[in-house]
């Protein structure tokens, strides 16, 4: 199948194009970074001791979004956020993150940024990190029960993806076993010891992982070079189809196990950590070449992102005394509800439409299904992508001042919520919601139930003045209780969230 399909909304927003690239319809590969802080790309942070030349190279040929946002603090939600152009905290799955043996998340029947592209005439693909779940054979009986033999039902081909090879949750979660579509690529053969070294030990590389089967062909060490192996592979063979594609490849880093290769080892001249994080970049520059060398960058619309802020496991303390925060002037770091859980990294390159330039605006992650849509000529349903705005003419308009939403919710990994709109930030905690200080549980005696903080005067959120602007918080707390009531943030009939709230939780709501 040959196909070109530019819809209406494309049209609008190739209009004016003259060559014969420009009216194609762009291939897409969404690259998205697991536990990258914002403060690790140098086109972001020139004051960083970490230099990344292929990621600063989108940067320097693209947009550079300096006010993105995940959805959410920790992975599992995002990527949810990402495919579905919803909020996480909208699915069954209200705090954490899934692991390797979690059954599904995203409902057979939500329509996913790839379903929607399939149906524009795209053929789709993802590589790499799934972390939403599929249903192992026999999960049912346990995990010890699961036969590797079998297919896996509610795989990624079955949620608007035409092929599929990744594994299930994170490289530190078992079961270290690779799916090809739905069917496991080897059988489990040992069983890898976890490593608990504790953060900050002197000792620390932040190579943790948890004890598991491990599939013969499963090697830790290898599985970024092996995924991205996979993705030169397929761009190889899609190069050579006038189909259009869209692929999705979620890193397995710099997450842990942090695991640099042996060219990259002390390469960054600061820990294994900024090791990975130039292994990332590398990566990165693989593609770009890729895609060079088959004739076919200029029509690729190229995202590159992270799915929350950098880990503690990156080891602050270490990097900091050496000149480097991966969450640069941001406050916390993943897991937190302060901007260093989820203010990532978002830069986007697409030469044969988009001049370079810098766009200030908030967006977030959950706004690309709409983008995709609206580039495709997609007309979205009113239950689909409910939280999902347009970045076109931020992307196309480097002059645009245009607010591509009225606010962002964000989400920590206990499942505390907070608001931020223009120059304000509500945190409906009083603490960070994840594992930086104050901890949930170990806030200061008699601190205040919320904090809001004035980002045009106070970027690191230090300074607390929700006691100052009772107006403020009263407005957005009013704000985020209608965004959650009515199941959506864009405009649109009202529509149900799934499952249950831990109403404890929820106890401001109005």
């Amino acid at each position: 199948m040959n196909i070109r399909f530019i819809g209406i909304g494309a049209m609008v927003a190739l209009a004016g194009c003259t060559s014969e690239t420009e009216k194609k319809a762009p291939n897409i590969i969404f690259i998205l970074a697991d536990d990258l802080g914002y403060g690790d790309i140098s086109a972001l942070n020139p004051a960083g001791r970490i230099n990344t030349p292929n990621i600063d190279r989108i940067a320097h040929h693209g947009v550079r979004f300096t006010d993105a946002h995940s959805s959410s603090a920790v992975s599992t939600p995002t990527r949810y956020g990402i495919l579905t152009g919803r909020y996480n905290w909208r699915s069954t799955l209200k705090s954490g993150v899934l692991g390797g043996y979690s059954k599904a998340l995203i409902a057979p029947d939500r329509t996913t940024m790839a379903g929607m592209l399939r149906q524009q005439g795209y053929t789709t693909a993802c590589i790499g990190k799934w972390h939403l779940g599929w249903d192992w054979a026999n999960i049912d009986a346990g995990t010890d029960s699961v036969d590797f033999s079998l297919p896996a039902a509610n795989a990624p081909v079955t949620r608007g993806f035409d092929y599929f090879y990744g594994f299930c949750g994170s490289l530190d979660m078992p079961p270290y076993v690779y799916l090809e579509n739905d069917m496991p690529t080897a059988l489990p053969d040992r069983v890898t010891k976890g490593n608990n070294i504790s953060v900050g030990k002197e000792n620390s590389d932040g190579s943790y992982w948890r004890q598991g089967v491990t599939a013969s062909d499963f090697d830790h060490a290898d599985c970024l070079p092996h995924l991205t192996r996979r993705v030169v592979k397929y761009i190889d063979e899609k190069a050579k189809s006038d189909q259009p594609f869209f692929l999705y490849y979620p890193l397995p880093a710099p997450h842990t196990p942090i695991l640099p290769a042996k060219e990259f080892q002390g390469k960054s001249g600061l820990n294994p950590y900024a090791d990975f994080v130039l292994m990332v970049d590398h990566v990165v520059g693989e593609v770009i070449k890729t895609l060079e060398k088959n004739g076919i960058l200029d029509n690729t619309l190229l995202v590159f992102t992270s799915d929350n802020g950098c880990s503690p496991w990156a080891d602050f303390p270490y990097l900091t005394a050496h000149g480097h925060n991966p969450s640069h002037t941001y406050r916390g770091h993943k897991a937190d509800l302060y901007d260093g859980g989820h203010r990532i990294p978002c830069l986007i390159q697409w030469p044969a439409r988009i001049k370079p330039h810098v766009a200030d605006q908030t967006i977030c992650l959950v706004d690309f299904m709409a983008s995709f849509a609206e580039l495709t000529g997609y007309k979205l349903k009113d239950n689909e992508a409910e939280d999902s705005f347009s970045l076109l003419p931020l992307l196309f308009d480097a002059n645009s001042k245009e607010q591509a939403r009225e606010a962002v919710v964000h989400h920590s990994i206990n499942g505390s919520f907070s608001i931020r709109k223009g120059q304000w930030k509500l945190l409906m905690a009083s603490g960070s919601g994840g594992w930086s200080a104050p901890r949930p549980g170990d806030e200061p005696a008699g601190a205040p139930s919320v904090q809001l903080y004035d980002l045009s005067a106070d970027e690191s959120e230090k300074l607390n003045v929700q006691d100052k602007h009772p107006e403020v918080v009263a407005e957005m707390k009013a704000l985020l209780t209608r965004y959650i009531k009515d199941g959506r943030s864009t405009p649109g009939t009202v529509q149900e969230n799934d499952g249950k709230y831990p109403w404890k939780q929820l106890d401001w709501m109005e």
